[in-house]
Protein backbone atom coordinates (compact mmCIF):
# COMPACT_ATOMS: atom_id res chain seq x y z
CA UNK A 1 0.00 0.00 0.00
CA UNK A 2 2.64 2.29 0.58
CA UNK A 3 6.36 3.21 2.35
CA UNK A 4 6.32 4.54 5.97
CA UNK A 5 9.07 6.95 5.66
CA UNK A 6 11.03 8.98 8.18
CA UNK A 7 8.82 11.88 8.95
CA UNK A 8 9.70 15.43 9.42
CA UNK A 9 9.24 16.21 12.65
CA UNK A 10 10.34 20.20 12.91
CA UNK A 11 10.88 22.55 11.07
CA UNK A 12 14.54 22.44 11.34
CA UNK A 13 14.84 18.60 10.96
CA UNK A 14 16.85 17.46 7.93
CA UNK A 15 17.73 13.60 9.53
CA UNK A 16 16.55 11.34 11.95
CA UNK A 17 18.47 8.34 13.61
CA UNK A 18 16.14 5.13 14.24
CA UNK A 19 16.41 4.05 17.65
CA UNK A 20 14.02 1.32 18.26
CA UNK A 21 10.94 -0.47 15.88
CA UNK A 22 7.79 -1.46 17.63
CA UNK A 23 6.75 -3.61 14.97
CA UNK A 24 8.55 -6.72 12.78
CA UNK A 25 7.85 -8.12 9.22
CA UNK A 26 4.34 -9.69 9.10
CA UNK A 27 2.48 -7.41 12.40
CA UNK A 28 -0.66 -5.76 10.60
CA UNK A 29 -0.76 -2.05 11.36
CA UNK A 30 -3.39 0.35 11.32
CA UNK A 31 -3.24 4.08 10.40
CA UNK A 32 -2.51 6.07 14.04
CA UNK A 33 -0.22 2.90 15.54
CA UNK A 34 3.21 3.84 16.65
CA UNK A 35 5.86 1.92 15.12
CA UNK A 36 9.09 3.58 15.60
CA UNK A 37 11.24 5.58 18.09
CA UNK A 38 13.51 8.12 16.04
CA UNK A 39 16.19 10.15 17.35
CA UNK A 40 16.03 14.14 16.24
CA UNK A 41 18.75 16.62 17.00
CA UNK A 42 16.30 17.88 19.56
CA UNK A 43 14.73 14.28 21.46
CA UNK A 44 13.67 11.33 21.36
CA UNK A 45 9.93 10.56 20.05
CA UNK A 46 7.25 8.05 19.38
CA UNK A 47 6.17 8.14 15.47
CA UNK A 48 3.01 6.41 14.14
CA UNK A 49 2.29 5.48 10.87
CA UNK A 50 0.36 6.74 8.31
CA UNK A 51 -0.18 3.43 6.13
CA UNK A 52 -2.26 0.52 6.87
CA UNK A 53 -1.27 -3.38 5.66
CA UNK A 54 0.91 -5.67 6.74
CA UNK A 55 4.54 -5.06 7.27
CA UNK A 56 6.63 -6.56 4.36
CA UNK A 57 10.02 -5.62 5.55
CA UNK A 58 11.88 -3.13 7.75
CA UNK A 59 14.20 -0.89 5.30
CA UNK A 60 16.36 0.59 8.11
CA UNK A 61 18.43 -1.01 10.46
CA UNK A 62 18.18 -0.09 13.93
CA UNK A 63 21.17 2.99 14.60
CA UNK A 64 20.45 3.79 11.38
CA UNK A 65 20.89 7.90 10.64
CA UNK A 66 18.59 8.94 7.19
CA UNK A 67 17.44 12.24 6.03
CA UNK A 68 13.77 12.78 6.19
CA UNK A 69 11.45 11.12 3.44
CA UNK A 70 13.93 7.82 3.32
CA UNK A 71 11.53 4.99 3.69
CA UNK A 72 12.07 3.33 6.49
CA UNK A 73 9.22 0.03 6.11
CA UNK A 74 7.47 -1.48 3.66
CA UNK A 75 3.73 -1.79 3.74
CA UNK A 76 1.96 -3.82 1.38
CA UNK A 77 -1.99 -5.10 1.18
CA UNK A 78 -0.76 -8.84 1.29
CA UNK A 79 1.99 -10.59 3.10
CA UNK A 80 3.55 -12.12 -0.45
CA UNK A 81 3.57 -8.26 -1.67
CA UNK A 82 7.13 -7.83 -0.26
CA UNK A 83 7.64 -10.70 2.46
CA UNK A 84 7.84 -13.12 -0.20
CA UNK A 85 5.30 -15.91 1.54
CA UNK A 86 3.18 -18.29 -0.27
CA UNK A 87 -0.26 -18.55 -0.84
CA UNK A 88 -0.87 -14.98 -1.80
CA UNK A 89 -3.89 -14.51 0.24
CA UNK A 90 -4.37 -11.24 1.26
CA UNK A 91 -4.55 -10.52 4.53
CA UNK A 92 -7.10 -8.74 6.59
CA UNK A 93 -6.81 -6.76 9.31
CA UNK A 94 -8.04 -7.89 12.97
CA UNK A 95 -11.77 -6.96 12.54
CA UNK A 96 -12.49 -8.77 9.37
CA UNK A 97 -10.79 -12.25 10.39
CA UNK A 98 -12.09 -14.92 12.62
CA UNK A 99 -10.72 -15.48 16.82
CA UNK A 100 -7.90 -16.94 15.92
CA UNK A 101 -6.81 -14.71 12.87
CA UNK A 102 -7.77 -11.81 15.53
CA UNK A 103 -5.31 -13.02 18.12
CA UNK A 104 -2.28 -13.64 15.71
CA UNK A 105 -3.13 -9.96 14.40
CA UNK A 106 -2.52 -7.91 17.24
CA UNK A 107 -2.15 -4.02 17.00
CA UNK A 108 1.79 -3.71 17.46
CA UNK A 109 0.79 -0.78 20.43
CA UNK A 110 -1.33 -3.66 22.11
CA UNK A 111 1.88 -6.34 21.88
CA UNK A 112 4.18 -3.77 22.70
CA UNK A 113 2.27 -3.19 26.24
CA UNK A 114 2.10 -6.89 26.38
CA UNK A 115 5.37 -6.88 26.46
CA UNK A 116 5.66 -3.94 29.22
CA UNK A 117 3.50 -5.85 31.20
CA UNK A 118 4.77 -9.31 31.10
CA UNK A 119 1.74 -10.51 29.76
CA UNK A 120 0.99 -14.01 27.82
CA UNK A 121 -0.85 -12.81 24.89
CA UNK A 122 -1.65 -16.38 23.78
CA UNK A 123 -3.67 -16.94 27.25
CA UNK A 124 -5.95 -14.00 26.20
CA UNK A 125 -9.56 -14.19 25.08
CA UNK A 126 -10.24 -11.16 23.26
CA UNK A 127 -12.99 -8.63 23.57
CA UNK A 128 -12.56 -6.27 20.23
CA UNK A 129 -14.58 -7.35 17.25
CA UNK A 130 -14.26 -10.84 16.06
CA UNK A 131 -12.24 -11.77 18.60
CA UNK A 132 -9.63 -9.01 18.59
CA UNK A 133 -7.81 -8.73 21.68
CA UNK A 134 -7.30 -4.88 22.44
CA UNK A 135 -5.29 -2.58 25.05
CA UNK A 136 -8.24 -3.06 27.57
CA UNK A 137 -7.59 -6.98 27.65
CA UNK A 138 -4.21 -6.91 28.21
CA UNK A 139 -4.55 -4.31 30.61
CA UNK A 140 -6.93 -6.82 32.87
CA UNK A 141 -5.18 -9.40 31.90
CA UNK A 142 -2.06 -7.68 33.84
CA UNK A 143 -4.24 -7.04 36.84
CA UNK A 144 -5.27 -10.35 37.46
CA UNK A 145 -1.55 -11.65 36.36
CA UNK A 146 0.91 -9.33 37.57
CA UNK A 147 5.17 -9.92 36.87
CA UNK A 148 3.61 -12.96 34.63
CA UNK A 149 6.84 -13.54 32.11
CA UNK A 150 6.32 -13.61 28.82
CA UNK A 151 6.82 -17.56 27.68
CA UNK A 152 7.57 -17.05 24.45
CA UNK A 153 11.14 -16.33 24.39
CA UNK A 154 12.55 -19.50 27.48
CA UNK A 155 15.11 -19.52 29.59
CA UNK A 156 18.15 -18.07 29.16
CA UNK A 157 21.86 -19.69 30.29
CA UNK A 158 23.14 -19.00 33.46
CA UNK A 159 25.79 -16.80 32.13
CA UNK A 160 22.70 -14.13 31.67
CA UNK A 161 22.68 -11.57 34.22
CA UNK A 162 22.69 -11.38 37.35
CA UNK A 163 23.18 -15.02 38.09
CA UNK A 164 22.29 -14.74 41.74
CA UNK A 165 18.71 -12.97 41.12
CA UNK A 166 16.79 -15.78 42.13
CA UNK A 167 17.80 -16.62 45.64
CA UNK A 168 18.19 -12.97 46.06
CA UNK A 169 15.33 -11.20 44.93
CA UNK A 170 16.48 -7.83 46.09
CA UNK A 171 19.85 -8.07 44.10
CA UNK A 172 17.64 -7.31 40.68
CA UNK A 173 16.49 -3.63 41.76
CA UNK A 174 19.67 -1.96 42.91
CA UNK A 175 20.10 0.69 40.45
CA UNK A 176 23.38 1.76 41.72
CA UNK A 177 25.20 -1.96 42.70
CA UNK A 178 27.46 -4.27 40.86
CA UNK A 179 30.93 -3.00 38.86
CA UNK A 180 29.36 -2.21 35.64
CA UNK A 181 27.17 0.79 36.09
CA UNK A 182 30.22 2.67 38.25
CA UNK A 183 32.75 1.36 35.97
CA UNK A 184 31.24 1.57 32.76
CA UNK A 185 28.99 4.09 30.87
CA UNK A 186 25.58 2.19 29.93
CA UNK A 187 23.84 3.65 26.62
CA UNK A 188 20.54 2.74 26.30
CA UNK A 189 17.20 3.67 25.46
CA UNK A 190 14.46 5.85 27.11
CA UNK A 191 11.94 3.48 27.00
CA UNK A 192 14.57 0.86 28.20
CA UNK A 193 15.48 3.37 31.30
CA UNK A 194 11.93 3.98 32.19
CA UNK A 195 11.04 -0.14 31.86
CA UNK A 196 14.01 -1.08 33.93
CA UNK A 197 13.48 1.37 36.71
CA UNK A 198 9.33 0.01 36.72
CA UNK A 199 10.99 -3.85 36.60
CA UNK A 200 13.55 -2.91 39.15
CA UNK A 201 16.37 -3.93 36.61
CA UNK A 202 19.69 -2.55 37.18
CA UNK A 203 20.38 -1.83 33.60
CA UNK A 204 24.49 -1.70 34.21
CA UNK A 205 24.23 -5.31 34.27
CA UNK A 206 22.18 -5.82 31.06
CA UNK A 207 24.09 -6.61 27.11
CA UNK A 208 23.07 -4.32 25.13
CA UNK A 209 21.81 -5.42 21.19
CA UNK A 210 21.27 -1.90 20.11
CA UNK A 211 24.00 0.24 18.58
CA UNK A 212 26.92 0.76 19.53
CA UNK A 213 25.39 -1.76 22.84
CA UNK A 214 23.22 0.27 23.89
CA UNK A 215 20.35 -1.23 25.98
CA UNK A 216 16.87 -1.67 24.22
CA UNK A 217 13.65 -2.13 25.62
CA UNK A 218 13.46 -6.25 24.44
CA UNK A 219 16.95 -6.68 26.44
CA UNK A 220 15.17 -5.25 29.77
CA UNK A 221 12.35 -8.06 28.78
CA UNK A 222 15.06 -10.46 27.80
CA UNK A 223 17.06 -9.64 30.87
CA UNK A 224 13.69 -10.11 33.31
CA UNK A 225 12.88 -13.76 31.28
CA UNK A 226 16.11 -15.21 31.85
CA UNK A 227 16.42 -14.03 35.58
CA UNK A 228 13.40 -16.19 36.09
CA UNK A 229 10.57 -13.55 36.37
CA UNK A 230 9.23 -14.28 39.59
CA UNK A 231 5.59 -15.11 40.73
CA UNK A 232 3.64 -15.43 43.56
CA UNK A 233 5.59 -15.18 46.48
CA UNK A 234 9.26 -14.62 45.10
CA UNK A 235 7.14 -11.31 42.81
CA UNK A 236 5.75 -10.06 45.87
CA UNK A 237 9.16 -9.46 47.11
CA UNK A 238 10.78 -8.57 44.19
CA UNK A 239 7.77 -5.52 44.02
CA UNK A 240 8.13 -5.27 47.47
CA UNK A 241 12.14 -4.33 46.91
CA UNK A 242 11.01 -2.01 43.59
CA UNK A 243 8.67 0.09 46.12
CA UNK A 244 11.63 0.39 48.65
CA UNK A 245 14.06 1.49 45.79
CA UNK A 246 11.62 4.32 44.01
CA UNK A 247 13.18 7.43 45.92
CA UNK A 248 16.85 6.09 44.73
CA UNK A 249 15.31 5.58 41.32
CA UNK A 250 13.93 8.92 41.05
CA UNK A 251 17.41 10.68 42.69
CA UNK A 252 19.10 8.55 39.76
CA UNK A 253 17.07 9.74 37.11
CA UNK A 254 18.09 13.40 38.00
CA UNK A 255 22.00 12.52 38.18
CA UNK A 256 23.69 12.48 34.29
CA UNK A 257 26.08 9.39 34.95
CA UNK A 258 22.95 7.13 35.72
CA UNK A 259 20.36 8.04 33.09
CA UNK A 260 22.48 9.37 30.22
CA UNK A 261 26.02 8.98 30.38
CA UNK A 262 27.99 12.33 30.23
CA UNK A 263 29.81 11.87 27.31
CA UNK A 264 26.41 11.27 25.09
CA UNK A 265 24.42 13.78 27.21
CA UNK A 266 27.10 16.49 26.06
CA UNK A 267 27.00 15.22 22.38
CA UNK A 268 23.15 15.52 22.61
CA UNK A 269 23.25 19.22 24.00
CA UNK A 270 26.04 19.72 21.20
CA UNK A 271 23.79 18.78 18.52
CA UNK A 272 20.38 20.26 20.04
CA UNK A 273 22.57 23.48 20.36
CA UNK A 274 23.56 23.22 17.10
CA UNK A 275 19.87 22.77 15.70
CA UNK A 276 18.50 25.61 17.76
CA UNK A 277 20.90 28.20 16.33
CA UNK A 278 20.57 27.30 13.11
CA UNK A 279 16.78 27.33 12.95
CA UNK A 280 17.16 30.46 15.29
CA UNK A 281 19.23 32.33 13.01
CA UNK A 282 17.43 31.08 10.03
CA UNK A 283 14.55 32.71 11.63
CA UNK A 284 16.02 35.84 12.27
CA UNK A 285 17.81 36.35 8.69
CA UNK A 286 14.01 35.48 6.97
CA UNK A 287 11.71 36.80 9.44
CA UNK A 288 10.53 40.96 9.58
CA UNK A 289 9.94 40.24 13.44
CA UNK A 290 8.70 43.21 15.18
CA UNK A 291 7.50 42.97 19.00
CA UNK A 292 4.64 44.58 21.06
CA UNK A 293 4.29 44.18 24.99
CA UNK A 294 1.73 44.67 27.70
CA UNK A 295 0.77 44.15 31.15
CA UNK A 296 -1.98 41.74 31.90
CA UNK A 297 -4.22 42.48 35.14
CA UNK A 298 -4.46 39.06 36.52
CA UNK A 299 -6.54 40.12 39.85
CA UNK A 300 -9.99 38.92 38.30
CA UNK A 301 -8.39 35.47 37.22
CA UNK A 302 -6.30 34.93 39.96
CA UNK A 303 -9.31 35.71 42.69
CA UNK A 304 -11.35 33.42 40.71
CA UNK A 305 -8.71 30.61 40.68
CA UNK A 306 -7.97 30.79 44.09
CA UNK A 307 -11.68 30.10 45.03
CA UNK A 308 -12.08 27.14 42.56
CA UNK A 309 -9.11 25.46 44.27
CA UNK A 310 -10.52 26.30 47.92
CA UNK A 311 -13.05 23.42 47.04
CA UNK A 312 -10.38 20.65 45.00
CA UNK A 313 -7.62 18.62 46.74
CA UNK A 314 -4.14 19.80 46.01
CA UNK A 315 -3.91 17.42 42.97
CA UNK A 316 -6.10 19.11 40.83
CA UNK A 317 -5.64 22.57 41.76
CA UNK A 318 -5.15 25.38 38.90
CA UNK A 319 -1.97 27.76 38.37
CA UNK A 320 -2.15 30.88 36.61
CA UNK A 321 -0.26 29.39 33.45
CA UNK A 322 -3.43 27.19 32.73
CA UNK A 323 -5.45 30.56 32.20
CA UNK A 324 -2.67 32.60 30.50
CA UNK A 325 -2.53 29.29 27.86
CA UNK A 326 -6.10 28.91 27.06
CA UNK A 327 -6.87 32.88 27.09
CA UNK A 328 -3.94 32.63 24.30
CA UNK A 329 -5.51 30.04 22.69
CA UNK A 330 -8.86 31.74 22.59
CA UNK A 331 -7.32 34.70 21.16
CA UNK A 332 -5.00 32.82 18.78
CA UNK A 333 -8.20 31.84 16.86
CA UNK A 334 -10.18 34.96 16.85
CA UNK A 335 -6.93 36.99 15.24
CA UNK A 336 -5.42 34.35 12.46
CA UNK A 337 -2.60 36.60 11.34
CA UNK A 338 -0.46 35.74 14.13
CA UNK A 339 -2.18 31.53 13.74
CA UNK A 340 -0.90 29.65 11.18
CA UNK A 341 1.94 29.26 9.18
CA UNK A 342 4.14 31.40 5.89
CA UNK A 343 5.50 28.86 3.04
CA UNK A 344 6.03 29.64 -0.02
CA UNK A 345 5.96 32.74 0.12
CA UNK A 346 2.54 32.63 1.58
CA UNK A 347 0.47 32.72 4.81
CA UNK A 348 -2.00 30.15 5.18
CA UNK A 349 -4.01 30.79 8.38
CA UNK A 350 -4.96 27.73 10.75
CA UNK A 351 -8.58 26.78 11.54
CA UNK A 352 -7.27 25.27 14.29
CA UNK A 353 -5.30 26.74 17.31
CA UNK A 354 -2.21 24.44 18.13
CA UNK A 355 -0.70 25.86 21.02
CA UNK A 356 3.30 24.97 21.03
CA UNK A 357 4.34 25.28 24.84
CA UNK A 358 8.24 25.45 25.27
CA UNK A 359 9.62 23.00 27.68
CA UNK A 360 13.59 22.89 29.49
CA UNK A 361 15.07 19.21 28.97
CA UNK A 362 16.46 17.35 31.73
CA UNK A 363 20.79 17.71 30.01
CA UNK A 364 19.81 21.29 28.43
CA UNK A 365 17.63 22.90 25.26
CA UNK A 366 14.26 22.71 24.96
CA UNK A 367 11.76 21.45 22.69
CA UNK A 368 7.84 23.05 21.82
CA UNK A 369 5.52 20.33 21.25
CA UNK A 370 2.07 21.06 20.68
CA UNK A 371 -1.47 21.06 22.71
CA UNK A 372 -3.84 20.50 19.81
CA UNK A 373 -7.27 22.24 20.00
CA UNK A 374 -5.78 24.52 22.99
CA UNK A 375 -8.73 26.49 22.60
CA UNK A 376 -11.63 23.84 22.67
CA UNK A 377 -10.37 22.53 25.76
CA UNK A 378 -11.57 23.87 29.20
CA UNK A 379 -9.06 25.19 31.57
CA UNK A 380 -8.87 21.78 33.35
CA UNK A 381 -8.45 19.02 30.28
CA UNK A 382 -6.09 21.72 29.16
CA UNK A 383 -3.63 21.86 32.80
CA UNK A 384 -4.08 17.96 32.20
CA UNK A 385 -2.43 18.01 28.80
CA UNK A 386 0.20 20.30 29.66
CA UNK A 387 1.29 18.18 32.78
CA UNK A 388 1.51 15.52 30.27
CA UNK A 389 3.26 16.94 27.64
CA UNK A 390 6.14 18.20 29.37
CA UNK A 391 6.52 14.86 31.66
CA UNK A 392 6.60 13.07 27.82
CA UNK A 393 9.11 15.73 26.74
CA UNK A 394 11.00 15.13 29.29
CA UNK A 395 11.31 11.41 29.04
CA UNK A 396 11.43 11.45 25.64
CA UNK A 397 7.76 10.12 24.79
CA UNK A 398 6.72 13.06 22.05
CA UNK A 399 4.76 12.27 19.19
CA UNK A 400 5.41 13.17 15.47
CA UNK A 401 2.31 15.42 15.45
CA UNK A 402 3.32 17.44 18.41
CA UNK A 403 5.96 18.40 17.05
CA UNK A 404 5.33 18.71 13.23
CA UNK A 405 2.17 20.72 13.61
CA UNK A 406 2.20 23.63 16.51
CA UNK A 407 0.51 26.95 14.86
CA UNK A 408 1.43 29.02 17.49
CA UNK A 409 4.20 28.71 20.35
CA UNK A 410 4.33 30.06 24.14
CA UNK A 411 7.66 30.24 25.82
CA UNK A 412 7.18 31.15 30.04
CA UNK A 413 10.15 32.58 32.32
CA UNK A 414 8.32 32.88 35.06
CA UNK A 415 9.00 30.54 37.60
CA UNK A 416 12.91 31.56 36.78
CA UNK A 417 12.31 34.88 37.98
CA UNK A 418 12.15 36.40 34.30
CA UNK A 419 9.28 39.83 34.36
CA UNK A 420 9.56 39.91 30.45
CA UNK A 421 10.41 37.68 26.98
CA UNK A 422 10.89 38.41 23.51
CA UNK A 423 10.85 35.49 21.87
CA UNK A 424 12.39 34.36 18.17
CA UNK A 425 9.94 33.14 16.09
CA UNK A 426 9.64 28.98 14.71
CA UNK A 427 9.55 29.12 11.27
CA UNK A 428 7.20 28.59 9.56
CA UNK A 429 5.09 30.02 12.37
CA UNK A 430 4.25 33.86 12.53
CA UNK A 431 4.12 34.71 16.17
CA UNK A 432 5.14 33.62 19.58
CA UNK A 433 4.19 34.79 23.00
CA UNK A 434 6.03 35.45 25.95
CA UNK A 435 5.02 35.14 29.51
CA UNK A 436 6.87 36.42 32.26
CA UNK A 437 6.54 36.27 36.11
CA UNK A 438 3.25 37.02 38.03
CA UNK A 439 4.13 39.84 40.38
CA UNK A 440 2.29 42.12 42.27
CA UNK A 441 2.57 46.02 41.49
CA UNK A 442 0.84 49.41 41.87
CA UNK A 443 -1.87 49.43 40.05
CA UNK A 444 -3.73 53.12 39.15
CA UNK A 445 -7.63 53.14 38.72
CA UNK A 446 -10.35 55.48 38.96
CA UNK A 447 -8.04 57.94 40.92
CA UNK A 448 -6.79 55.14 43.38
CA UNK A 449 -3.89 53.43 44.00
CA UNK A 450 -3.58 50.04 44.89
CA UNK A 451 -2.16 46.68 44.37
CA UNK A 452 -2.79 43.89 41.69
CA UNK A 453 -1.29 40.98 40.36
CA UNK A 454 0.09 41.05 36.99
CA UNK A 455 2.10 39.75 34.58
CA UNK A 456 4.52 40.75 31.29
CA UNK A 457 3.10 39.79 27.76
CA UNK A 458 5.38 40.09 24.68
CA UNK A 459 4.32 39.41 21.34
CA UNK A 460 7.24 38.74 18.41
CA UNK A 461 5.07 38.45 15.09
CA UNK A 462 5.64 38.57 11.51
CA UNK A 463 5.54 41.70 9.71
CA UNK A 464 4.89 39.92 6.40
CA UNK A 465 1.83 38.49 7.55
CA UNK A 466 0.54 41.21 10.68
CA UNK A 467 1.41 44.37 12.01
CA UNK A 468 1.47 46.31 15.07
CA UNK A 469 -2.12 46.93 15.24
CA UNK A 470 -3.16 43.30 14.74
CA UNK A 471 -0.84 42.68 17.77
CA UNK A 472 -1.87 44.98 19.85
CA UNK A 473 -4.99 43.69 19.17
CA UNK A 474 -4.05 40.23 20.37
CA UNK A 475 -2.69 41.22 23.13
CA UNK A 476 -5.44 43.06 24.36
CA UNK A 477 -7.88 40.30 23.48
CA UNK A 478 -5.83 38.04 26.02
CA UNK A 479 -6.43 40.49 28.41
CA UNK A 480 -9.89 40.82 28.11
CA UNK A 481 -10.24 37.14 28.37
CA UNK A 482 -8.64 37.19 31.61
CA UNK A 483 -11.03 39.63 33.29
CA UNK A 484 -13.95 37.02 32.89
CA UNK A 485 -12.19 33.39 33.89
CA UNK A 486 -14.92 31.95 34.22
CA UNK A 487 -16.30 31.84 31.04
CA UNK A 488 -13.05 30.22 29.84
Amino acid sequence: MGDFRMPSLGADMEHGKMVEWLIKPGDYVHRGDVVAVVDTDKTVMDVETFEEGVVAELLVDVGTTVPIGTPLARITQTPDDGAGQAGGQPAVPPAQAGPEAAAAQVPPPVRHLAHQLGVDLSGIRGTGKHGAVTRADVERAAAVQPARPVPEAGPVPKAAPVPEAAPVPEAAPAPAAGPAPRGTRVRSSPRARRLADQLGVDIGTVPGTGPDGAVTEADIQRAVQGAGAPASAEGAASAEAAETTAAEATAAEAQPAEEAPPSDAQDRLSSLRRSIGSLMTRSKQSIPHYYVSTTLDLRAAIGWMQQVNEQRPVASRLVPSALLLKATAVAAREIPEVNGFFTDGVFRPSSTVHLGVAVALRHGGLVAPAIHDADTLSVDVLMQKLRDLVGRARAGRLQRAEMADPTITVTNLGDLGVESVYGVIYPPQVAMVGLGKVVEQPWAQDGMLGVRPAVTATLSADHRVSDGLRGARFLARIDELLQKPEEL
